[in-house]
């Protein structure tokens, strides 16, 4: 049984950038969503790590917070957050279906 290390790191880097959102801009809708969705994210590399074929999970957490984060890095065309988030999703997304 295989640990999906990078699954991990991607749940602990959405829960991390929820938690500075908060910090920085007071936003606790960023750290309900970071929490919410690194959770998930979290739970779904479990499930990889349990069976590696278990991907969706993962899969669908990473997929809406590539849109969501992506629809929020064209309007705003800031880097940080949305631009990293959507990058790291669709790195996420893609090692997934390439998985």
């Amino acid at each position: 049984m295989a640990v999906d290390w990078v699954g991990f790191g991607y749940a602990a880097a959405i829960v991390f950038g929820g938690f500075m959102g908060y910090k920085r801009k007071g936003s606790l809708v960023s750290l309900i969503a970071g929490l919410f969705f690194g959770t998930i994210s979290a739970y779904g590399a479990y499930r990889i790590s349990a069976d590696p074929g278990d991907i969706w999970t993962s899969l669908a957490a990473s997929g809406v917070l590539a849109a969501v984060m992506g629809m929020r890095f064209k309007k705003s065309g800031k880097l940080m957050p949305a631009g990293i988030m959507t990058g790291l999703s669709l790195l996420m997304v893609v090692r997934l279906l390439i998985f």
